[in-house]
């Protein structure tokens, strides 16, 4: 089941399997469904936007292997407003930073799973996947309360 949701960075398209948040990706949603999930998590993404909340408890269901989905779970640990570099995941899931960096990219669940809260070495904000890259990144951790340069 798919909707789009609107957002100050402009349309989200949001994709659920089997129970679950399985994407969220920049654009208009190919068909437009209605669920209670699909609510849930629109609900919980305008919510996001205005402030009002900074995490998720959606039931994510994000496909990738094995690898990516320990960096996922790793980012999900990382509390609104608070950063870790792509070494320190790296470090607590016995990888490299470049790999942690690619999980980063393959991220199917942008926002929710937050990976705009991985930062390069010495707290530079490093890359990021999702349209308009690193201003999106920027845009986000403001928006949580880290300050960016």
């Amino acid at each position: 089941m798919q909707r789009t949701v609107q957002s100050p960075l402009g349309p989200l398209a949001l994709e659920t399997r089997d129970g679950a948040l399985a994407a969220l990706s920049w654009g208009r949603a190919a068909r437009e469904d209605e669920s209670n999930l699909l609510a849930r998590a629109a609900a919980a993404l305008a919510a996001y936007f205005a402030g009002e909340r900074l995490d998720f408890d959606l039931p994510t269901a994000p496909a990738g292997t094995a690898h990516d989905l320990a960096v996922w779970r790793a980012m999900q640990q990382i509390p609104a407003g608070k950063t870790k570099s792509y070494g320190e995941v790296a470090r607590a899931i016995a990888s490299s930073p470049r790999a942690v960096g690619t999980a980063c990219g393959r991220n199917p669940i942008p926002i929710v799973i937050p990976c705009h809260r991985i930062v390069a070495a010495g707290g530079a904000l490093g890359g990021y996947s999702g349209q308009g890259g690193a201003e999106t990144k920027r845009f986000l951790l403001r928006l949580e309360g880290f300050p960016t340069k």
